[in-house]
């Protein structure tokens, strides 16, 4: 018979991505619901978000414009900010549904590449992503996140959507 901490280290682990949006708060609060109602997950719950860098943000594409240096410290405060407001507020809905087992994670990067990242290094089982619904426009020129995981991560990948509301 394992030991409980043999047991709690062979869970198979999910990873759940957080970003500031209604999308991703309804994707996490949709999981802790339907996988984690009871304290006895098969899952180990790992939350993450991507926190672009300054300079992306700013949209530097040339040489540093006049005043850069001084705007880049700024932007870069601000993004620290959402991203410690989303790490609590995952942390908090976790608490509110009964889960204290969760490591959450803040890694500066791009998305697409945070997330792919991030399965590889805790070899997660199934990666949990919000769809934030675009449409095709707007998806071929900002790019999905969700879409560029189902075809990058090695792991199942679950898009949860949002319902759309009713007028």
């Amino acid at each position: 018979m394992a030991s409980a901490s043999s047991e709690q280290k062979s869970k198979p682990v999910m990873l759940v991505a957080i970003d500031e949006s209604d999308h991703s708060a309804y994707a996490l609060k949709w999981t802790l619901d339907h996988f984690f109602s009871t304290n006895n997950s098969v899952f180990k719950l790992v939350l993450v978000h991507a926190r672009p860098a300054a300079t992306s943000s700013v949209g530097l594409a040339g040489p540093v414009y006049a005043g850069a240096a001084e705007v880049l410290p700024i932007v870069d405060s601000d993004l620290r900010k959402i991203a410690a407001r989303v790490a609590e507020n995952a942390k908090q809905l976790c608490i509110k549904k009964s889960v204290n087992d969760v490591i959450v994670e803040v890694v500066e990067g791009d998305a697409r590449n945070v997330l792919c990242d991030t399965v590889e290094k805790y070899r997660a089982s199934i990666l949990v992503v919000g769809s934030h619904g675009y449409g095709a426009i707007k998806r071929a020129v900002l790019g999905s996140v969700s879409d560029y995981c189902a075809h990058h991560a090695h792991c199942t990948v679950m898009i949860v959507k949002k319902p759309k509301t009713k007028h």
